[in-house]
C-alpha cells in the first residue's frame, strides 16, 4: 500500500498539469450536469415493512385517484378581538378564499370550514384544507405562490391568517453565514498549523473542489435517483470536514519530510505513501459507516449515506492525487516544518512541543487520566437514559414562521392533537359485513382514553375499505399519542372482523422511530465489526482496535447525552437558537453512530499509525506514544478544530434537523478527539505496554501486510537509491 501510494504521489507531482486538468474537467462536467439536469421532482418518503406504510400502500390501491401522497395545505383563520368567524363579513372572506383556491392548478379539493365543521367551539378559529395532486416537493412554485397570495388577501381584511401543511415545506437551509464562518475558522487554523497562506489554501481548495464535484453530481442525479435536498446538505457537511482533514495530514507530513532534508518530489512521495495510507484506511472506515446505513432499510437514509460516502471517496482520491500536484505548483512556498523556529534559534534542535509534554504527562499518570476521562464522559452521557425519539413537525419550527403560528392557532382552537390526526384504514375485503366491521372499529376507538374526535367511516367505491380519522387529545410527539396508536393496533384491531391499520404522519413517525431503534444494534454490530477487522489489518493488533471501538462508544454516548440536554431539556438552548424543545429526531442515534464512528476512526488511524510506525522502527511502547504525539498531536488537534468549525457552522441553520445534526457532530468530535483520542488512548496504551501490539502468530501470518507504517516503503526506497546493492562481483 505505502509503496504504491509513494509512486502515485511522485507521479502526480511530475504530471501535475494532467492531474490538475483532470480534476478541473471533472468539476466542470459535474457542474454542467447539475445545471442542465431536470429539477428534482417528488422525493418519496417510505418505510418498508411498517404498518403505516402498508396502510398507505393499501390506500393507493383501494382509493385510486385520491392522490394519497399528494401535498396538503392548511389555511387557519382567527377572528379579530370581539368577533367570530361566523360573522357575515368573515364568512364572506372565507368563501372568497375557498373559491379562489379551488380555481388553482394542481388542486384536487378545497374544504369549506362552515360545511365541514372546521370552526372551533368558541367560533374564533376556523381552517380550510387544500388537497393537491402532486407531492410537496413536486409542487410548482406558482401553486405555492397562489396559496400564499390567497392568505395575504384574507389577511388584508383584518383576519389573522397563517398557513400550514407540507405544501409550504421549506427546503433545508444548509447554514449560510454560519457555514462561511466555519470555513473562515478552518482557514485560520490551517494557517497557524501549516505556517503559510499557500500551504493553508491547498486543503481548502481541494476540499471545495471535492465537495463541488460530489454535490453537483448529486444534484445532477437528484431526479433520476429521487434524492432530497437534505442529501446535498449532508454530503457537503461531511465532504468539507474530511476533505480538509485528509489534505491537512498529507501536507503536514510533506513539510515534515522536507524538514528531514529530502527534495520536494521525494518528500511528496513519502508523504503520500505514509500519511496517504492512513488517509485511505480512515476514509474506508467513514465509507463503511455511511454505506452501512443501508441495513436500516429506509430508502431516504440509504441514499443519504451512500451519497455522503461517495463524497468521502472523492475527498480521498483528491487528497492522494491533487494535493501532490498542487504541492508541485507551490514549489518553495510550502516550507519545511519548523523552518521559522530554526531561523530564530539557529539550531535544528527544538525543545519538546506541547504534544510531547502532554504525552509524557499521561504516561506518568495513565490510571488517573483514564479514570478522569471515562468518568467525565460517562457523566455527560447520563441524559441518554431520558432520550425520547420522534420526528420534527411544524410545532418545532421557529415562532417566526407562519407554519408554527398556524400550528399554535389550531392547538388553541381545536386542541393539541388536531395537528397530528390518525388515519385508520379498515380492510374489510374478507369481512362478511364491512359496514359492521367499520362500526366495531369506530366504537372501539371511541372507548379509548385520549380520544377527542372520531369521524364516521368513509368507504371506497367497492365498499370493501374504509378510512376513519381520529383526533387525539395530546400533541403528535407526546408519549400519550404513541400509547393511543398502540392501543388501537393491539386492542381495537384484535376485536374487529377486518384488518385494521393505523397510518398518517404521526403513526408514520412512530413506526419510523421504532424501526430505527430496532436497527441500531444490528447496524452497530455490522459497522463496528467491519471496522474492527479493518483496524486489525492496519495496526496488526487485537487490543488497539478493541480500545478504539470502546472509546468510540463512550464518545458517541456522551455526544447523544449533550444533544438530549440541549434539544430535549433546553439547556443552553437560547445560546444555540433552539426555540422549541421536544423529542430528539428519530434518526439521530443511528446517524451519529455511523458518522461519528467514521470520523472517530480518522483520528485513531492518524494518531496511532504514527505510534505504530515508531514502535515498528524499534522504540519502546512509551517512547512510541511520545513520538506519535510529537508528530501527530498538533495536526490531529487542528483537524478536530476544523471539523468542529465546519459542523458548528450548520448550527445556525433555520432547519431544526440540520441544526441538531451540526451540533451533535461538532460536540462528538470535541469529545472523541480531545478526550478519547488525546487522553484515554495514550493512557490505555501506556498501561498495556508491549501487550498493546500483540497479535497471535497464526493471525499475523494470515493477515495481508498493508504496510501503513511504511517499513516496506523505506526498504524499497533504500534499494532503489543503491542500484549496485544486489549486484554480484564478477572476476575479470
Amino acid at each position: 500500500m505505502a509503496t504504491f501510494l509513494y509512486r502515485l504521489g511522485r507521479l502526480a507531482f511530475r504530471r501535475r498539469h494532467f492531474v490538475a486538468l483532470m480534476w478541473v474537467a471533472l468539476l466542470t462536467l459535474a457542474g454542467v450536469g447539475a445545471i442542465s439536469a431536470p429539477a428534482a421532482g417528488s422525493t418519496s418518503f417510505s418505510i418498508p415493512g411498517t404498518e403505516a406504510q402498508k396502510a398507505f400502500d393499501l390506500l393507493e390501491q383501494r382509493f385510486p385517484g385520491a392522490s394519497a401522497d399528494g401535498a396538503t395545505g392548511r389555511m387557519v383563520f382567527k377572528a379579530p378581538e370581539g368577533e367570530k368567524m361566523t360573522d357575515a363579513a368573515n364568512r364572506t372572506t372565507v368563501a372568497k378564499t375557498v373559491k379562489e383556491l379551488g380555481d388553482g392548478s394542481e388542486v384536487v379539493s378545497v374544504t369549506d370550514p362552515f360545511t365541514t365543521n372546521a370552526v372551533s367551539k368558541d367560533g374564533t378559529v376556523a381552517y380550510l384544507s387544500v388537497k393537491y395532486d402532486a407531492p410537496a416537493v413536486g409542487l410548482k412554485d406558482a401553486t405555492k405562490d397562489a396559496l400564499e397570495t390567497a392568505g395575504d388577501e384574507a389577511r388584508a381584511t383584518g383576519l389573522t391568517v397563517d398557513l400550514g401543511g407540507d405544501a409550504l415545506q421549506a427546503q433545508p437551509d444548509a447554514g449560510g453565514v454560519g457555514e462561511a464562518i466555519g470555513l473562515a475558522i478552518a482557514a485560520v487554523v490551517l494557517v497557524i498549523t501549516l505556517g503559510s497562506m499557500i500551504a493553508a489554501g491547498l486543503p481548502l481548495l481541494t476540499a471545495i473542489i471535492g465537495v463541488g464535484i460530489g454535490v453537483s453530481t448529486i444534484t445532477a442525479l437528484a431526479k433520476a435517483l429521487d434524492l432530497g435536498s437534505t442529501t446535498n446538505t449532508l454530503a457537503a457537511m461531511i465532504g468539507l470536514a474530511v476533505g480538509i482533514d485528509y489534505a491537512l495530514f498529507i501536507v503536514s507530513r510533506y513539510r515534515a519530510e522536507l524538514a528531514e532534508g529530502r527534495d520536494r518530489e521525494e518528500a511528496v512521495g513519502r508523504a503520500t505513501g505514509t500519511a496517504g495510507s492512513a488517509v485511505v484506511f480512515a476514509g474506508l472506515t467513514v465509507v463503511i459507516a455511511l454505506a452501512g446505513l443501508s441495513v436500516v432499510n429506509v430508502p431516504m437514509l440509504t441514499k443519504m449515506g451512500l451519497a455522503a460516502a461517495g463524497t468521502v471517496v472523492i475527498a480521498v482520491l483528491i487528497a492522494l492525487t491533487m494535493i501532490p500536484a498542487l504541492l508541485g505548483y507551490a514549489g518553495g512556498k510550502v516550507r519545511p516544518a519548523g523552518e521559522k523556529r530554526k531561523k530564530t534559534t539557529g539550531t535544528a534542535l527544538a525543545k519538546p512541543n506541547l504534544g510531547t509534554r502532554w504525552a509524557s504527562f499521561v504516561i506518568r499518570r495513565p490510571a488517573a487520566v483514564l479514570l478522569l476521562g471515562v468518568v467525565g464522559l460517562g457523566a455527560v452521557a447520563l441524559p441518554v437514559s431520558q432520550l425520547e425519539l420522534g420526528l420534527p413537525d411544524d410545532g418545532s419550527q421557529p415562532t417566526s414562521t407562519t407554519q408554527r403560528r398556524a400550528y399554535d392557532l389550531l392547538s388553541e382552537g381545536f386542541g393539541p392533537g388536531f395537528n397530528g390526526p390518525l388515519m385508520i384504514v379498515v380492510d374489510a375485503k374478507n369481512s362478511d359485513d364491512p359496514k359492521a366491521a367499520a362500526a366495531t372499529v369506530t366504537d372501539g376507538i371511541k372507548g379509548l382514553q385520549d380520544v377527542v374526535t372520531v369521524t364516521p367511516a368513509t368507504f371506497n367505491k367497492a365498499g370493501d375499505t374504509a378510512t376513519i380519522t381520529v383526533v387525539p387529545d395530546s400533541k403528535p410527539s407526546s408519549a400519550r399519542t404513541e400509547d393511543l396508536v398502540h392501543a388501537i393496533r393491539d386492542d381495537v384491531a384484535s376485536k374487529a372482523d377486518a384488518d385494521v391499520l393505523v397510518t398518517g404522519t404521526t403513526a408514520m413517525n412512530i413506526d419510523f422511530s421504532q424501526k430505527l431503534s430496532d436497527a441500531l444494534i444490528p447496524y452497530l454490530a455490522l459497522v463496528v465489526g467491519l471496522a474492527f477487522l479493518l483496524l486489525i489489518v492496519v495496526f496488526r493488533s487485537i487490543l488497539v482496535p478493541l480500545k478504539a471501538a470502546l472509546g468510540f462508544l463512550l464518545s458517541v454516548l456522551a455526544a447523544l447525552g449533550a444533544v438530549v440536554a440541549v434539544f430535549q431539556w433546553g439547556w443552553l438552548g437560547g445560546a444555540l437558537g433552539v426555540e422549541e424543545t421536544g423529542p430528539i429526531m428519530s434518526m439521530m442515534p443511528i446517524f451519529m453512530v455511523g458518522v461519528v464512528f467514521g470520523l472517530a476512526m480518522d483520528y485513531e488511524v492518524f494518531l496511532v499509525t504514527r505510534m505504530r510506525e515508531a514502535y515498528v522502527h524499534g522504540e519502546s511502547p512509551s517512547q512510541a506514544i511520545v513520538t506519535g504525539f510529537k508528530h501527530s498531536a498538533r495536526v490531529v488537534v487542528a483537524a478536530a478544530v476544523i471539523m468542529m468549525a465546519v459542523f458548528g457552522g450548520f448550527i445556525s441553520s433555520g432547519e431544526s434537523m440540520i441544526k441538531m445534526i451540526g451540533f451533535g457532530l461538532a460536540i462528538a468530535v470535541l469529545f472523541d478527539a480531545f478526550v478519547v483520542r488525546m487522553a484515554i488512548v495514550p493512557a490505555v496504551l501506556a498501561l498495556l505496554g508491549h501487550r498493546a501490539w500483540w497479535l497471535p502468530k497464526w493471525l499475523d501470518r494470515a493477515l495481508p501486510n498493508v504496510d501503513v507504517e511504511g517499513e516496506g516503503l523505506r526498504t524499497q526506497v533504500e534499494k532503489d537509491a543503491d542500484p549496485d546493492e544486489d549486484r554480484e562481483l564478477v572476476r575479470v
